[in-house]
């Protein structure tokens, strides 16, 4: 199995965070690939035989999708040779190159053949006609800067701005500051945050901050659980270990367990 991580290229990186690849040849393989709660919404293209589902929901996808926020627990299901490219978007992108309302999307994935504003099968056509990921890169980025083009996203905006500040501090700083740092008054916030990211400010910095809490419990300098706590903000143990789980559906030690097979 291969997999890689791309910059995106610079014009596209006030809204792309990075881009992945992946693919096997494997004839039998079957990957189930978990969407834990990260923060950032995809768009997706994959070629698989057997097509892609989201589970639970057993949900077939479109070859090209966007995914939105993950709140519980979901995974994709591949069996049989594949090959994908996602491109990982800021909080705010799924409304500002989209159109669609993000809270829509939550645990969800939405058919990016129901754009109208653009030519979707013109590029699908093109990523169909190369077997080549790194010309998927080139062409799924071609497709973004349309869509910023046409939507003409606004920049240096507030909630843009509030989400720099909860990404930057790992999602521990308190929701007051960030509004005053914002200069929005509490319900305009609130209004406001939910409209772009479809999440409160506190569910989004909730999710940051266990974004970050995994990241160090599958870092190779692995530390004790309640180092992580702590040093993720969490006010004890017990209440990493119940977070945790809210987003995995499993305790720190039975993901640990799980992911060293």
């Amino acid at each position: 199995m291969r997999k890689a991580e791309f910059m995106p290229p610079e014009r596209l990186r006030p809204y792309v965070n990075t881009i992945m690849v992946m693919e096997t040849n494997a004839m039998n393989s079957h990957t189930n690939i978990p969407l834990y709660a990260d923060g950032y919404p995809g768009i997706m293209y994959y070629t698989s035989e057997n097509g892609c589902y989201l589970l639970p929901r057993n949900k077939k996808l479109s070859e090209l999708f966007l995914y939105g926020q993950t709140l519980e627990p979901v995974s994709l299901d591949i069996k049989g040779p594949f090959k994908f490219v996602v491109l990982q978007l800021y909080p705010f992108a799924s409304k500002y190159l989209l159109g669609v309302n993000p809270r829509e999307l939550n645990d969800d994935c939405y058919d990016l053949f129901q754009l109208e504003q653009i030519n979707v099968n013109a590029y699908v056509k093109k990523l169909r006609a190369t077997e080549v990921l790194e010309e998927w890169v080139g062409i799924l980025s071609e497709l973004t800067e349309e869509l910023i083009s046409y939507h003409q996203v606004p920049k240096d905006d507030q909630i843009q701005e509030a989400i720099a500040l909860i990404l930057a501090e790992r999602g521990q700083l308190s929701i007051k500051v960030i509004r005053d740092k914002v200069f929005l008054a509490e319900r305009t916030f609130e209004r406001k945050f939910n409209a772009q990211v479809g999440l409160t400010p506190k569910q989004f910095a909730k999710i940051i901050q266990f974004k970050c809490s995994l990241m160090q419990l599958t870092n190779e300098n692995y530390k004790q659980l309640l180092d992580i706590s702590f040093e993720s903000g969490f006010s004890d143990q017990s209440h990493f270990i119940r977070s945790f789980k809210k987003y995995t559906g499993k305790t720190p030690s039975e993901f640990l367990q799980e992911t060293a097979h």
